[in-house]
């Protein structure tokens, strides 16, 4: 469990910062500046990938307090953990590829994991 709670983060890490600064690569003078001048618009792609940071962000806690649960009182979630990060980092990539209705249910798989992560702690 260990081991995903820290692929967890670093898939946070991927979302919240590496991705979104890979789309943004043509506006590295901005990204080096002081960012005193208003932010260059976004590219449709770079959007998307900082909504699902924002997605990512609203259902990382619940997963990293399920996990340290799980291990605290010695539940086996391991397999929904894997499950839900496979869901996270499949929904990443549908989302800046536009893939909706896959999309939507990636989300809900990776839901479906942390609901049943809590019911097997009770």
């Amino acid at each position: 469990m260990t081991l995903l709670i820290i692929c967890a983060l670093a898939l946070a890490l991927l979302q919240s910062w590496i991705i979104p600064m890979l789309f943004n690569l043509h506006n590295f003078n901005y990204l080096l500046s002081s960012r005193d001048e208003p932010a260059p618009e976004d590219s449709i792609k770079l959007g998307r990938a900082r909504r699902a940071a924002v997605n990512l962000q609203e259902s990382l806690p619940a997963f990293l307090t399920l996990a340290i649960l799980s291990m605290v009182l010695e539940v086996d979630n391991t397999d929904l953990a894997m499950w839900w990060l496979c869901f996270r980092a499949a929904f990443v990539v549908s989302y800046i590829l536009g893939i909706t209705y896959v999309r939507t249910l990636l989300w809900t798989g990776s839901l479906v994991c942390l609901v049943m992560m809590a019911i097997a702690l009770l």
